[in-house]
């Protein structure tokens, strides 16, 4: 073979050679598979990355409509109880058990209904914040109106009895002081909570799948049991110094009442626990809402239901002679 045509072959196979290497290495750029952000989702043909869908509990979607009606109902509701009480305020089903006592705790009740309607909506920092402490410090204001409505039935009726040895703390008008002193305790455990590692707003990605599920970090899980343990505390010693009272000759069974409120308080936030860690974005608000609606509701339900039983449908119930008859027969029993 000539030197030229031997040289002439060398170069079209090396030229061949290389455009071959240049398809190949196209072929190899295109098919090369890229990682998505962790914001963002591979579309169907797996051509770009989308941004993945972003939800929360909102007010447009069932749930979160339902729960907000329900919480607007009940603090409804209880605005109706609380301007019945306001019209019969001169009554003796009213005035028995310190009424201010009784406007405090419906007020309370109205607060906690509506304090709800802060767990419903986009998360940010601020309502993160805000929505926890309101929670914890409303209830603890509730919890603690109930435990001195409790401490007032067991002083009153040691005031009429000559050998009780509580008699002589009826005039150091102990219930006045419980109700701001507990509430305060609270309101130092929300100051340290916020101040130390407060709740946040963040972008939950684990939750499901595809999807990024804005929700509330509570930051410190331990003062946020704290503050969950403390109205715990306070609803446990109501039951306690209520379920011991129950007996007591009221002529309106308040600590009865009482004792059948907290228990339904205690139970709905002792199943809580539970559903609280075993939910996931936002059915885990969903849990906390209902809790909170819950408990609430059986508060005015077993407090409050009797009496307005009383004052709508028997109102002869609800007169000095009734009242005056009634403890007499107390007294012979």
């Amino acid at each position: 073979m000539p030197q030229n045509e031997g040289a002439h072959l060398l170069g079209n196979s090396y030229c061949a050679f290389f455009s071959l290497y240049n398809i190949v290495s196209v072929i190899l750029d295109d098919s090369e598979c890229l990682k998505c952000p962790e914001d963002k989702w591979p579309d169907s043909r797996k051509e770009e990355c989308l941004p993945k869908p972003i939800k929360f509990l909102s007010y447009e979607e069932t749930l979160g409509s339902t729960l907000a009606c329900i919480s607007v109902l009940f603090c409804l509701l209880t605005l109706s109880v609380f301007c019945l009480f306001i019209i019969k305020r001169k009554t003796p089903i009213v005035k028995a058990n310190n009424r201010d006592l009784s406007y405090l705790l419906l007020i309370s009740l109205m607060f906690g209904f509506m304090c709800s309607l802060a767990f419903i909506g986009r998360p940010n920092q601020i309502m993160c914040m805000i929505r926890q402490v309101m929670f914890a410090v409303i209830f603890s204001l509730c919890v603690s109106t109930i435990l001195a409505k409790t401490i007032t039935v067991v002083m009153i009726f040691s005031a009429t009895n000559p050998d009780s040895k509580l008699k002589k703390l009826v005039g150091l008008r102990i219930p006045i002081y419980i109700v701001p002193v507990c509430t305060m305790v609270q309101v130092i455990l929300c100051i340290v909570w916020l101040t130390t590692d407060a709740p946040f707003a963040e972008y939950n990605m684990a939750a499901e799948i595809g999807i990024i599920v804005i929700e509330c970090n509570e930051g410190s899980r331990v003062l946020f049991a704290s503050v969950l343990g403390y109205m715990g505390l306070l609803a446990s010693i109501s039951l306690f110094v209520a379920f011991l009272a129950r007996k007591l000759p009221d002529t309106f069974n308040e600590t009865k009442f009482i004792t059948f409120s907290m228990l339904v308080f205690a139970s709905v936030w002792v199943t809580f626990i539970p559903a609280y860690l075993s939910t996931k974005g936002k059915q885990t608000v969903a849990v906390e809402i209902f809790a909170i609606l819950s408990s609430s509701a059986g508060c005015l339900l077993c407090i409050f239901s009797p009496k307005c039983y009383s004052i709508l449908l028997h109102p002869e119930m609800n007169s000095r002679q009734y009242i005056t008859g009634r403890n007499a027969r107390n007294r012979g029993k």
